[in-house]
């Protein structure tokens, strides 16, 4: 059984995802404040963690950041009421995995969750299949039905690096310093070309991607489902 812990300050919510968790399965830990929340997470290491931003005594941030540099590596949700782009840049760069904007569907919520605790299930896979197109890690070989489709070394390691988060909202920072590391001296920007030489192999229609979906003023998601 996994574990969700939920960190959320007002009651009626937090009874009510509660609820809806465990009636799907899950155990649920729940915390109202941030220090009581970064506590459980320290002492439970549960396998993923609804965040609300706005806590007493300690913040979301804060929380997220304490979170990752001890190196715990769960899915970091964030439940947020604010809609300005800058908060949720802010939060996913702190190690964030995603974002929901109050007020949300619990279906939705439930969906996502779902899709990042499938993701933990499985081994690290050598072989990721998406449409038509298969990409072997291991032989760093990407093919399209039986034509085998170039890529460059960046562009091989930014297909693994999406491969390997999918559904997850990813700032183009996020990106740049995983792909190209932090003492590279390149901008943003060129994540954005790389994704565009993406998109022109990889998707059916480049204009109207189904796979790498840009996120506006934030960064992209890879998402065969979205």
């Amino acid at each position: 059984m996994e574990t969700i812990l939920i960190i959320e300050d007002d009651s009626a919510m937090l009874r009510g995802l509660k609820d809806n968790f465990e009636y799907k399965g899950y155990r649920t830990i729940t915390a109202k404040d941030g220090e009581e929340g970064l506590n459980a997470t320290l002492n439970s290491r549960p396998d993923l963690i609804i965040l609300d931003i706005m806590l007493p005594k300690i913040n979301g941030y804060e929380i997220c950041r304490l979170i990752r540099k001890e190196d715990l590596d769960m899915p970091i949700i964030m439940l947020t009421a604010k809609g300005e782009e800058s908060d949720v840049v802010l939060g996913l760069n702190l190690g964030a995995d995603d974002y929901v904007t109050k007020p949300f569907s619990i279906r939705e919520l439930l969906a996502r969750v779902e899709r990042f605790l499938s993701r933990r299930r499985k081994e690290k896979q050598d072989v990721f299949e998406f449409g038509k197109m298969r990409l072997d890690v291991s032989a760093r070989v990407l093919r399209k039905d039986d034509r085998q489709i170039e890529l460059s070394p960046k562009e091989f390691s930014l297909l693994c690096y999406l491969l390997n988060n999918q559904g997850r909202a990813l700032t183009r920072d996020q990106i740049l310093n995983a792909v190209w590391g932090y003492d590279c001296f390149v901008n943003t920007r060129t994540v954005d070309r790389f994704i565009t030489t993406l998109r022109n192999k990889i998707e059916p229609d480049s204009h109207d991607p189904q796979y790498i979906h840009t996120m506006r003023t934030i960064g992209y998601k890879f998402d065969p489902n979205d």
